[in-house]
C-alpha cells in the first residue's frame, strides 16, 4: 500500500484530498498542528502527524524513516494580520517542509505543491481577451500572490525533490468560507461587486482541484507548474445570479463599487483588523484581488499532459456547494 502525506489537511481543500486518497487505498496521513479541528477528519483509517513547519528540526525528526511515496502541501496562510506572515507560512514553511521530505524519504515519488494562480498578478489585465498562461512572467501584487512564487522557487532549489506545482484558480465548494460570505449577503438581499468594468472570472470547484492533485501525483512533469480551473470564463455577476437561484431568487440589491472607494475601505479594513487583532474580508490584500479585471487563463498543459478533465462548471458546482450549505445548516 502506498503512504500519502497531506498538510493542511484540516482545512477546506486538505480534507476533500484526505478523502480521496482513502478512497483511492492509499495509506493516508494527515498532518495537523494540535490546534486543528479535526471535524472534517473522522474517518477512523486516517494516521495523524503534527508538524511545525516553522522549526525544520521538528520536520526531520518526524518525517525521518517515514517512507511516505506522495506528499501533498496543501496548508498554506490566504489572510494575515501581517505581511510578514504570508512569507513565514507560505515560502519558508514550504521550504522547510520540501527540504526535509528531501532529506528524509529517499522513496519520493511525487510531491505536489498547491500554488494559486495570485502568482501572476494582473498581467493579462491590459488585454482582457487574452488568458494567462503558464509561459508568462509571474508578476504578482499582493502578498499572498508573491509568497507563493516565492515558495515555488525554493522547490526548484532543493536539489532531488521530484515535485509538481498546481495553481488553481478561485477554488469554491463545500465547507468554504470566503465565497460562502457571497450567499450569506445575498440572503440578505446584498449583491456586492468591485469596480465598473467588465471583470472576467475564473472558478474550480474543490473536487475537480482534488482529481489534479492525483493526477500530477501520477503524471506531473518535474518542476512543472500548472493551472487549473473549470475551463470557462464568466462574467463578474454570473456566480451571484447562481447562487441567488439556489435560494430561491430572493430580491436584491445589486451595488457596484468603484475602485477608489473600495481602496477606503478595504484600506479602514487593514487598520481595523490591526488594532482589533482581528483580521477583516475586506483588506489591502483583498483590494488587489478584487480589482483585477482578467482572471482567464489556459488550462491545456494540465489537460494534455495530466490527462484532466474538469467534471463540475460553475451551474453545476453552485448547486452541490449551496446544498451542502443548506444541509449543514450554514444558510
Amino acid at each position: 500500500m502506498k503512504k500519502i502525506l497531506i498538510t493542511g489537511a484540516s482545512g477546506f481543500i486538505g480534507s476533500f484530498i484526505a478523502e480521496e486518497a482513502l478512497r483511492q487505498g492509499l495509506e493516508t496521513w494527515a498532518a495537523v498542528r494540535k490546534s486543528s479541528s479535526r471535524k472534517y477528519l473522522t474517518d477512523s483509517r486516517l494516521h495523524f502527524i503534527e508538524l511545525d513547519l516553522d522549526n525544520p528540526d521538528d520536520l526531520h525528526g518526524k518525517l525521518a524513516d517515514s517512507g511516505f511515496d506522495y506528499v501533498v502541501h496543501a496548508a498554506g496562510a490566504t489572510k494575515c494580520l501581517h505581511r510578514d506572515d504570508f512569507y513565514r507560512v507560505n515560502t519558508t514553511g514550504t521550504a522547510n517542509l520540501a527540504t526535509a521530505v528531501a532529506d528524509t524519504c529517499h522513496g519520493l515519488q511525487r510531491f505536489v505543491f498547491i500554488s494559486s494562480l495570485s502568482v501572476f498578478g494582473p498581467v493579462r489585465d491590459d488585454r482582457p481577451d487574452t488568458p494567462i498562461t503558464d509561459g508568462d512572467t509571474p508578476c504578482p501584487t499582493t502578498a499572498y500572490g508573491d509568497s507563493k512564487l516565492l515558495a515555488e522557487e525554493t522547490l526548484d532549489r532543493i536539489p532531488g525533490l521530484h515535485f509538481s506545482v498546481l495553481r488553481p484558480t478561485g477554488v469554491y465548494g463545500p465547507r468554504e468560507k470566503d465565497y460562502f460570505m457571497m450567499a450569506e449577503s445575498i440572503k440578505r438581499h446584498v449583491d456586492f461587486a468591485a469596480g465598473l468594468k467588465p471583470q472576467h472570472l475564473t472558478f474550480i470547484y474543490v473536487k475537480d482541484l482534488v482529481q489534479a492533485v492525483f493526477l500530477a501525483l501520477e503524471h506531473g512533469r518535474d518542476g512543472a507548474r500548472y493551472i487549473v480551473s473549470d475551463g470557462q470564463t464568466y462574467s463578474s455577476r454570473t456566480f451571484s445570479d447562481l447562487i441567488r437561484r439556489e435560494l430561491g431568487n430572493p430580491w436584491l440589491l445589486r451595488i457596484k463599487s468603484p475602485l477608489w472607494l473600495l481602496r477606503m475601505i478595504t484600506a479602514a479594513g487593514d487598520r481595523l483588523g490591526r488594532v482589533t487583532g482581528r483580521m477583516t474580508a475586506l483588506n489591502n490584500d483583498k483590494y488587489e484581488i478584487m480589482r483585477q479585471r482578467n482572471w482567464r487563463c489556459d488550462i491545456t498543459p494540465a489537460v494534455t499532459e495530466l490527462g484532466y478533465k474538469p467534471a463540475y462548471d460553475l451551474d453545476r458546482g453552485v448547486h452541490e456547494a449551496m446544498q451542502w450549505y443548506k444541509d449543514n445548516k450554514w444558510i
